[in-house]
């Protein structure tokens, strides 16, 4: 009896000091090497060849540099979601372009690039400030997006908890479907009215915000229902660690998926939270653009949640008739 329990208690004390590695791996490497890697963005103006060609050489691979004839080409790349920032070359000196809706950290590393730009060209051993312009900008009420991106975790984490006590507490997993669809409403529309109605972490409209949250919702919810629909309990963990141990710390909200390490900040846009942050930032910044892709895959969490809770509501009907063969007890 006791060497079982010395084995057993060796083995939850192993499991956890794996899990915390895990952790502490998941949520510090991606921001101690947070850093750009080919980061869309375009040169546009007389000489935009030669000041591509710098920019390559001071900074190799940290942008995909794609060259336009003017300003107006560039800021089209911005709002159509091509670019996360621009540097036009002009007779006085390089201006920027940004989108801080789009990413405040990349926001901030053009316009010190540009500064660097401006130094080497007038031989100044200080970087003069570049003129900057703000193409699509972040919510007055949140300049700096911190806000939005912190909006994310609380509701991935919301939605794994309502998973667990649908799971819990509904034994039908064809009222768990049901209670994932109203959950999905009742939430979108809840937390809409904080982002946008009161603190203010998006322009809105409220509708677009709430469908934006309720697809979230759905990804979430009913992915991991569906999983412990299908696997039981284990599909409880398997939903936490992959949606929320993993797909966290990599869904680039915070800065961008091209600032995490390769290939992480791609595998983050696939997975619900980095797909969630870009689907909002596009649908309601940017009129859409870019809002394809993101959409697709949070849809595609969810239809994969509700296909294991089908398989699941088929298990338990082929149970109910072999329990009710069981001989009754004398």
């Amino acid at each position: 009896m006791q060497s079982s329990l010395a084995k057993r208690t060796a083995g939850v004390v192993l499991g956890a000091a794996l899990l915390q590695l895990l952790m502490i791996t998941a949520f510090t490497w991606p921001a101690a090497r947070t850093a750009p890697h080919d980061v869309p963005i375009v040169v546009a103006g007389p000489g935009a060849a030669a000041t591509a060609q710098r920019l390559e050489q001071a900074n190799p691979g940290a942008f995909d540099i794609e060259i336009r004839s003017g300003a107006d080409d560039a800021r089209a790349a911005i709002t159509d979601r091509e670019a996360y920032g621009a540097i036009v070359a002009t007779p006085s000196g390089p201006r920027v372009l940004t989108a801080s809706a789009a990413s405040p950290t990349v926001a901030q590393r053009l316009t010190a690039l540009a500064g660097k730009l401006a130094g080497e060209r007038q031989g100044a051993p200080a970087a003069p400030a570049a003129p900057v312009q703000d193409v699509v900008a972040a919510d007055p009420d949140d300049p700096r997006g911190s806000g939005l991106a912190t909006l994310v975790l609380p509701l991935v984490m919301s939605s794994l908890a309502a998973a667990v006590l649908l799971t819990f507490a509904i034994p039908s997993p064809a009222w768990r479907a049901a209670g994932t669809l109203l959950f999905a409403l009742v939430g979108g529309l809840g937390v809409a009215g904080v982002a946008y109605g009161w603190l203010s972490l998006v322009p809105g409209p409220y509708l677009l915000v709430a469908g934006v949250v309720a697809a979230t919702v759905l990804a979430v919810t009913g992915g991991v229902a569906g999983l412990a629909a299908a696997l039981g309990r284990p599909g409880l963990g398997l939903g936490a660690i992959t949606f929320m141990l993993i797909g966290n710390p990599i869904s680039g909200v915070t800065t961008a998926p091209e600032m995490l390490p390769e290939p992480w900040g791609a595998i983050g846009q696939l997975l619900p939270p980095g797909a969630a942050g870009t689907f909002m930032r596009s649908a309601v910044f940017f009129d859409g653009a870019g809002a394809g892709a993101p959409l697709a895959v949070l849809l595609g969490w969810a239809a994969v949640g509700f296909v294991l809770l089908g398989v699941g509501a088929v298990r338990a009907n082929k149970r109910e008739p072999a329990r009710e063969r069981e001989p009754v007890p004398a």
